[in-house]
């Protein structure tokens, strides 16, 4: 277990390299199993490690819709103005201080065989070098019988915004595999993540793993199999394995959003104006979001998911010490400190987003017992374990007009760029 843990902590700051500070990663229980501790004292707002994806995807409806993203990083691929003018359904709409926009289209690549779309060579080469040369469909990109088109549309059909995962993540582990020189290291990489399926000793089960979608995991798993298969990964590709691997991305994925607009606005921010101007300012783009609000709802970044070795070490917490964002408008993932964390003490994040978290105790535990097999026992759980086991009314109706629609409760912690 010890050179286990080395592993994984020495593969993360090698691939990212920009860990800022002392950390370890231990085992804490059977139940938690690995923990991310603070060897040193680490400051309020201080960033404790910078990592980099093993694989990353953009979520397929968030794809279809025309959020445009690099296929690669994920990084915003419109301009923040054409994002203003595509959000708010306005195509005049005009943003002033346009140099503040920081994306470089001159930069831009496609796939000369298939014509993904990269915002940089260097995007473009580290996807073909690791999975795109299996995944390229070449000329057949468009065609619906195409066997990665019938997988991804398959997933469409059962997989609805909000989404919380994609098939392409998986698919891109695959393929990742298969291009490998050293097929057993990725193996390895990819084994290191939690892929159990079911709580038994909490007798949880994953909600996409649950009797009544049986149906859709098989015809899944067929598609997936005629698309992908690997000898190298035969067994991810039996009905358990197929479970197991699908487990692995329910639990482990971790939410990516990135916007151009978003950076524009920290940009504008930034600068030094007189007091007028940052009025005009603040309400032009007080003004800006109300209109996207109004035309898109709550959907504004490219979204998608990666699976990160080091964060996901860290366990959860309803009030956690540090918190998950992308500020790099890239799949680059920033854990930063949200108050001082002592040495010896565990860095946690939480699962659920800020209004997740807000919700009652029950509620908290429904969606990550559902979606991550767990219940659990922070100091906020603690101290609620006298309420009763029901959702508030407002939730209760909430969740009857929502329908509650496949997906709808998961909220990885994914915060705004």
């Amino acid at each position: 277990m010890a050179a286990s843990m080395c592993d994984v902590f020495s593969f993360c700051v090698g691939v990212a390299g920009r860990a800022r500070v002392a950390v370890e990663v231990r085992f804490v229980s059977s139940s938690k199993g690995k923990g991310l501790f603070a060897k040193q004292l680490i400051r309020k707002g201080e960033t404790i490690f910078v990592e980099r994806p093993l694989v990353a995807a953009q979520f397929l409806w968030n794809a279809l819709y025309r959020y445009r993203a690099c296929d690669h990083c994920l990084r915003a691929l419109e301009k923040a103005e054409e994002n203003a003018q595509r959000l708010t359904g306005k195509p005049g709409q005009v943003l002033p201080y346009p140099e503040l926009c920081p994306v470089k289209k001159d930069l831009h690549q496609n796939c000369p065989h298939c014509q993904a779309v990269y915002c940089s060579a260097e995007c473009r080469l580290a996807a073909a070098d690791q999975y795109h040369r299996v995944l390229c469909a070449g000329p057949s990109q468009d065609d619906p019988l195409h066997p990665l088109n019938k997988l991804q549309e398959a997933w469409r059909s059962v997989h609805y915004p909000p989404e919380t995962a994609s098939i392409m993540l998986m698919a891109r582990m695959v393929a990742t595999v298969k291009q490998a020189k050293d097929k057993d290291r990725w193996i390895r990489l990819f084994s290191q993540f939690c892929n159990k399926t079911a709580n038994e000793e909490e007798e949880i089960v994953h909600k996409l793993l649950g009797d009544k979608f049986k149906g859709q995991l098989e015809l899944l798993r067929r598609l997936f199999t005629d698309a992908l298969y690997e000898d190298a990964l035969s067994q991810w590709f039996t009905p358990d394995g197929f479970r197991s691997l699908f487990a692995l991305v329910g639990t482990n994925g971790q939410g990516i959003g990135t916007s151009s607009l978003s950076q524009w606005v920290h940009a504008c921010d930034a600068l030094e104006l007189k007091p007028r101007d940052r009025e005009q300012l603040d309400t032009f783009t007080d003004q800006l979001y109300k209109d996207i609000e109004a035309a898109t709802g709550e959907f504004l970044n490219c979204e998608g998911s990666g699976l990160f070795v080091l964060q996901s070490c860290c366990n959860h917490s309803c009030v956690p010490n540090a918190e998950t964002s992308f500020p790099e408008n890239n799949f680059l993932l920033h854990v930063t400190a949200l108050e001082d964390i002592k040495p010896g003490e565990e860095i946690c994040i939480s699962y659920l987003d800020c209004c997740q978290r807000e919700r009652s105790r029950h509620s908290r535990h429904k969606i990550l017992r559902e979606n991550y097999l767990f219940v659990c026992s922070c100091p906020k759980c603690l101290a609620e374990a006298d309420e009763p086991n029901v959702t508030s009314e407002e939730e209760e109706d909430d969740e009857e007009e929502e329908g509650e629609p496949e997906g709808a409760e998961l909220g990885d912690e994914m915060t705004d760029v």
